[in-house]
């Protein structure tokens, strides 16, 4: 279901901007993470792309690719997202927190059309090199801030490579050099716009069913501190998109704020979205638990919504991204389709 509002959004509020000649290249922000099997089929072909071979200039340097990949690797899930958001085809991909884990669900029947036997390749602390070269895929793709002590070893495998500096911020970014790879520019740039486009209008429709614009604090809990997270983040820009309020320790950047239980009242606002890491130990909802028994955790007058941490922290991309929007939708109650 939530894929589906990326292929139906992208595809018709693209070909708007497409024939209106108002595509505009949206400003990097948020991370995140959205898609189905008629995603963008039809999409017309990009007008600006050149052939190949074509040189892809990234965080590590320069790669030359001779042809257009058709089996892609990718070594962070924020890159598997963008390459089926791309309507490219995943060979290979790593997981988190097991190393048999199957692609996520939010991906929704886009699996079938751009993942079919994609393989997990080790988890995402530690790529496997032999399983990535045994798919023997024609592009590799990764974050120097995940996999930078690598990057030598998986040039070494005589296969292209590209990677992007980080994750998270800049995952519109992280969707144009890969649509760049992909030669599939304008497909990136008008999956980006559509999604602004909804984020705006599902913000507008909550304003005008509020009566003002509400507040929005997300807040994770981890085997750590208790994390505010703040605008240059992946679900940051996401809330950005949306034009919500923020509490003050939310707003600005550096990643996030990290809130003691002494603090919990700086989390407070009208809505306070909150997630916990899935970590096989369940030392998340430990913390969580200790957390909110804190007698200030009664105190918050915020409305609290429990939210998906797969999708509201790991994915990291557009399909991640519009499940976001649609929780959204759900919690005030607005038409999530935003058309």
């Amino acid at each position: 279901m939530r894929a589906r509002w990326l292929t139906r959004f992208g595809r018709t509020a693209g070909t708007v901007l497409v024939t209106a000649g108002l595509l505009a290249t949206a400003a990097c922000s948020s991370d995140d993470p959205d898609k189905d099997t008629d995603a963008g089929g039809d999409t017309p072909p990009a007008s600006s792309e050149a052939p190949f071979p074509r040189t892809v200039t990234h965080a590590m340097g320069d790669t030359v690719l001779e042809e257009a990949p058709e089996r892609i690797v990718a070594l962070d899930m924020t890159f598997v997202d963008a390459v089926m958001a791309l309507e490219g085809q995943v060979a290979g991909y790593t997981t988190v927190t097991a190393p048999d884990e199957e692609l996520p669900a939010y991906f929704g029947e886009d699996v079938a059309t751009y993942a079919a036997g994609a393989e997990p390749v080790g988890l995402l602390e530690e790529p496997d090199l032999e399983k990535i070269l045994e798919l023997q895929p024609d592009l590799i793709l990764s974050a120097a801030v995940r996999h930078e002590e690598i990057y030598d070893q998986l040039v070494a495998l005589d296969i292209p490579v590209i990677f992007t500096e980080t994750t998270g911020a800049t995952w519109k970014d992280n969707l144009r050099l890969v649509g760049e790879a992909l030669g599939k520019e304008d497909l990136a740039e008008q999956k980006i716009s559509a999604f602004e486009e909804r984020a705006t209008a599902i913000g507008d429709s909550v304003r005008a069913s509020a009566g003002g614009n509400p507040s929005v604090s997300v807040v994770r809990f981890v085997d750590g501190p208790t994390r505010l997270y703040k605008e240059d983040t992946y679900i940051g820009v996401i809330i950005n998109d949306l034009g919500f309020d923020k509490p003050a320790d939310a707003q600005g950047t550096g990643f996030n704020a990290d809130i003691s239980e002494e603090e919990t009242l700086k989390v407070d606002a009208d809505h306070i979205f909150v997630t916990a890491y899935p970590d096989p130990e369940g030392l998340s909802e430990k913390s969580k638990e200790t957390f909110t028994a804190n007698p200030l955790w009664g105190q918050l007058t915020g409305e609290i919504h429990e939210v998906d941490d797969e999708t509201w922290m790991i994915a990291v991309g557009l399909y991640g991204a519009h499940s976001v929007l649609d929780d959204i939708a759900e919690v005030f109650g607005v038409d999530p389709a935003a058309s």
